[in-house]
């Protein structure tokens, strides 16, 4: 099953959830579509250069939010399917659009293929180019098993930890997934990272648009946005997606 485009989400919460669309439109350097969805929860973030968008947000009703994936697909019951024969179950069939979780309980969703591929550049020295899946340690083979087997046009690599494992898209698809391996167990949740060219640079701007300083680990930082969601600015070439001197 090819994959033709990808789409990072950030799920955020209803009363933030401008606080969202004003911080990550600002970072990404992109601008708000129209508002999509019976609760106008959906929007888009626009590149200004006429690239194809790759990023988009939604407004949930509970929870703190996290992050999804959106595979765009030439057969979108033919992708459903063969997800469901992996071992994930659908949560909402909207006709064009599936929603299903994974084997671990990352919800995901399959949509139609509309011609997108064009990539958006790198703005100010990083790119928003990796969803990271946090997977419990019980679960952890059996989703990185899953995701590898469902996505077989992409590479699927071990990390730069043994706690990490990547796949990495065909060349011109916008966004890339890492599994990780969580230290305890918990409910299997997502997070949004971005690609910089310098990690304290881009964090200053972040910061100043309001994001808060959480931790630093061995090649990123995690920060937590306006509207509570945690991110991460990790230390990987913003064009390529790769550490600087790694495997991934």
């Amino acid at each position: 099953m090819t994959t033709r485009w990808t789409y990072a989400f950030a799920d955020r919460p209803v009363p933030r959830f401008a606080q969202a669309c004003d911080f990550w439109t600002s970072v990404t350097g992109t601008h708000l579509s129209g508002f999509r969805g019976e609760r106008r929860e959906f929007v888009t973030l626009l590149p200004s250069d006429g690239a194809d968008a790759c990023v988009k947000l939604q407004a949930v009703a509970s929870g703190p939010g996290g992050a999804h994936l959106d595979f765009c697909v030439d057969d979108v019951r033919k992708f459903a399917k063969a997800a469901q024969a992996l071992g994930a179950h659908v949560v909402a069939d909207q006709g064009t659009l599936v929603v299903l979780r994974s084997p671990a309980g990352q919800l995901f969703c399959a949509d139609p293929w509309r011609g997108q591929s064009t990539r958006p550049p790198v703005i100010r020295g990083s790119r928003l180019d990796q969803v990271c899946l946090d997977i419990p340690p019980s679960l952890y083979e059996v989703e990185v098993a899953f995701w590898a087997a469902l996505l077989p046009d992409w590479e699927s690599l071990s990390g730069s930890l043994p706690e990490f494992h990547v796949l990495k898209p065909p060349a011109g698809l916008p966004v890339r997934i890492l599994l990780q391996r969580l230290d305890e167990e918990r409910p299997a949740s997502a997070h949004l990272d971005m690609a910089c060219a310098d990690i304290e640079a881009t964090r200053a701007e972040h910061e100043r648009l309001g994001a808060e300083f959480v931790a630093d680990g061995r090649n990123w930082t995690v920060l937590r946005d306006p509207a509570g969601g945690l991110y991460c600015l990790t230390g990987r070439d913003p064009q390529t997606g790769g550490l600087p001197n790694p495997r991934n």
